[in-house]
């Protein structure tokens, strides 16, 4: 056999195809639907998603291959060095307008009221492929609907039965809940036992559908997609940054859809930040400047609120005054907050709310290994995180490794949680006791294999008392094993915030609340819900003049502040984040302020200028953003991290997670995801053995007795709990006064 000439051109590990006559170069194993994609080439179908499973149900992709009997489907059929295809020849184009005559056979004539319609990937497709009439006569069959939750609303008689749906609760949620039931005519896509949705990416699934029979149950008969104004926007309620699109109608946002950028949330968004634009048009929501007069609130106009304001902070500035700020606050708000600070002459600014240990001066860093690179993993080590709940895509990155890497993923946690991947070791345990999971010879040995470990550092160890004992060991731990540290930003722009110099030079957070100063500004903070300690906040509020920069005039608000002055959330207003790999995104303004509110860079030039602060002389975004040019230099306090203890007085060590849909106001406020099946609520889990010794089972009340306040909740028994453990989550009314430490539990 004679030697054949190597094209010197072709890339190793590739191959040559033609496609309708134009040659392709393409990867060995790659399906052709792959490859005309990447070259631009048009081909119908319904089942096939780049980021899913292939499946090659629907059978809407089948081309012509030459030499090849009958036509194949594209998605799942490999490419050969020389293979000559056809997608629109005679023998391709009968195939695929047989199989759409087959799709639409049972598929009912319900466009004018499906939510689906304008863009419905079947109403696209039958246009082009489809018969202006049809042969069959029959009736069509009819599918009964089940109800999946709070979510996601169901027609299934228009389903085709792609099955994306299915592989997406399968592979990237991880959680199987739907699957075909019966066979032939009779298939139906369901979940069987009839429950809800329980994964937290669920809206996902209706991005996947290609008809309506699964649609967005909160948007449901609101608008046409051809009345809605799209606008770029990220996630606001964790330091993920996903890219999304704000779906608005003459100024309301009544929606959001995931935006592709793969080194990010890919193509997915999770639930929460694609239903809290409901939290948006809340009832107390802040609309018009507020003066409390004579202990009555007051609508005043924006001349008198900011001259009110001006006067309270002339009187109190300097130490006296203290700056709290929420960390999900844009980076050129963050900047002007810097400036402000400064010009009244105050250290006390901070935006590091839910943190309770600053002694190691720690502020959020972004990731040591990039999120896009994480699921390239081969051991990941989960330090003190609920990461489902915490940073939901991550957690599907994770699940991502395991499955396809078959990453090995450790977890060292107060309660075993539940999670969508296996685990190879399982340390249940208190926080207390971290130190001693990473001191484990034995643990640190089984990382020494691993090529490229990653350790995620979470909330519980982030927020805890003795957060920079925890820290310091990770560091130790890193040192010894290589393994390349991400800790989650607490907050959605806490990296960003950090970088503007949003930090304090005298007095962090905490400090400024325990030694309460004379006055206050709040920056989008919810008092009674957002600090890491309630009762000192609170405590610290009441006895001050407080200046509130609010999204909602809400009952903790108006308790403590003297002034409100009404600002936009971050759909409503131009904005750049800071993500947790340190990327600056940009958000455009989707939805319309509410009333008179305003964005709070124009609120706090308004009143730097009232106050005659420098660096306020701008009058434009862009005067703002010349600014962040320039940040603050802070260098944090720093201390010396106290010795970890325990406890044998027969208290409990307190375990405080985030509530998914707890994380700020907004969130709150979103009606259906308050109705989501994944909320734990407010409840204290106890092990049996403790349980057992207090003298209570699941459903009878406690009461939890700490340092800083009391707290009744009914029990959870769960033996996923590690003993001397009370686990509760925060963003709840009834749990906020617990603060942190440790907690007396007795029977109610």
């Amino acid at each position: 056999m004679s030697a054949q000439p190597v094209n010197p051109n072709i890339l190793p590990d590739h191959v040559t195809i033609e496609v309708d006559g134009k040659p392709l170069v393409v990867p060995k194993g790659a399906m052709i639907i792959q490859a005309t994609d990447k070259a631009g080439i048009p081909i119908p179908r319904f089942c096939y998603h780049d980021k899913l499973p292939i499946s090659a149900n629907c059978r809407m992709c089948l081309v012509e291959v030459e030499k090849m009997p009958k036509t194949m489907p594209a998605c799942a059929t490999p490419v050969a060095d020389g293979m000559k295809v056809f997608t629109r020849s005679e023998k391709a184009l009968k195939s695929q307008r047989g199989v759409m005559e087959f799709l639409l056979i049972n598929h009912p004539l319900d466009c004018p009221v499906c939510d689906q319609g304008g863009e419905c990937e079947l109403q696209d497709t039958s246009v082009g492929y489809g018969r202006s009439y049809s042969r069959f006569v029959e009736n069509k069959r009819v599918v009964p609907d089940e109800d999946l939750g709070p979510l996601v609303a169901s027609e299934m008689t228009r389903c085709i039965q792609c099955t994306r749906c299915v592989r997406f609760t399968a592979e990237i949620a991880g959680t199987y809940e739907l699957g075909g039931m019966y066979r032939g005519e009779d298939l139906q896509i369901g979940t069987y036992d009839g429950k809800p949705l329980t994964t937290e990416l669920s809206g996902n699934v209706v991005d996947v559908c290609p008809v309506g029979a699964l649609t967005n149950k909160v948007f449901q008969f609101k608008a046409r997609p051809w009345e809605l104004v799209a606008k770029a926007s990220l996630g606001y309620h964790d330091a993920m940054g996903s890219n999304l699109y704000l779906h608005a109608r003459r100024g309301e946002v009544l929606r959001a859809v995931p935006r592709d950028n793969d080194d990010i949330n890919e193509c997915w968004l999770s639930d929460r930040d694609r239903y809290s634009c409901q939290g948006l048009y809340a009832e107390d929501r802040a609309t018009v400047p507020l003066k409390k007069v004579d202990g009555e609130w007051r609508e005043v106009s924006w001349t008198e609120a900011l001259s009110a304001a001006s006067e309270i902070l002339r009187t109190h500035c300097g130490d006296d005054l203290g700056v709290l700020v929420h960390p999900a606050t844009s980076n050129e708000e963050g900047t002007l907050l810097a400036k402000f600070a400064e010009g009244l002459e105050t250290g006390n600014l901070d935006h590091r709310i839910y943190n309770r240990d600053f002694s190691d001066g720690a502020v959020a860093e972004p990731f040591a290994l990039p999120l896009a690179e994480i699921d390239q993993a081969d051991a990941i080590i989960l330090l003190g995180t609920h990461i489902r709940h915490e940073l939901p895509l991550l957690h599907a990155r994770i699940r991502k490794a395991n499955l396809r890497r078959q990453a090995k993923v450790y977890s060292i946690n107060p309660v075993d949680f539940e999670f969508a991947f296996r685990t190879v070791g399982t340390f249940v345990a208190p926080p207390s006791h971290f130190i001693d999971a990473l001191s484990d010879a034995g643990f640190r040995e089984a990382l020494k294999a691993a090529a490229r470990p990653v350790l995620i550092v979470g909330a519980i160890v982030e927020n805890h008392p003795q957060a920079a004992s925890i820290r310091a060991a990770v560091r130790e731990f890193a040192e010894a094993t290589g393994v390349a540290v991400c800790r989650i930003p607490q907050g959605a722009n806490a990296v960003g915030l950090a970088r503007v110099g949003a930090l304090p030079v005298e007095r962090d957070a905490m400090a400024m609340l325990a030694d309460p100063r004379s006055a206050y500004v709040l920056y989008g903070i919810e008092p009674a819900l957002d600090f890491a300690d309630t009762a000192v906040a609170l405590k610290a509020l009441k006895s001050a003049k407080v200046i509130a920069f609010s999204h909602y005039a809400c009952a903790s608000v108006r308790d403590v502040a003297d002034m409100i002055l009404p600002i936009g959330l971050l759909p409503e207003i131009e904005a750049t984040l800071t993500n947790l790999d340190g990327r600056d995104q940009q958000t455009h303004a989707a939805g319309r302020l509410p009333g008179q509110a305003r964005e709070g860079w124009r609120v706090l030039r308004a009143l730097g200028g009232e106050l005659g602060l420098p660096e306020f002389e701008f009058d434009d975004l862009a005067g703002v953003r010349s600014l962040m040019k320039t940040p603050r230099s802070v260098v944090p306090c720093k201390g010396r991290p106290g010795e970890i203890t325990t406890a044998t007085d027969g208290t409990l060590e307190l375990a405080m997670s985030p509530a998914i849909y707890r994380v700020d106001a907004s969130v709150r406020r979103a009606e259906a995801l308050q109705a989501h099946p994944l909320n734990f609520g407010a409840q204290v889990a106890l092990n049996p053995e403790d349980a057992a010794s207090i003298g209570v089972v699941s459903g009878e009340m406690v009461r939890l007795i700490a340092a800083a306040g009391t707290a009744t909740l009914p029990v959870a028994v769960d033996a996923k709990v590690a003993p001397q453990v009370a686990w509760v989550e925060s963003g709840y009314d009834a749990t906020a006064p617990l603060g942190a430490g440790r907690v007396k539990v007795v029977k109610a």
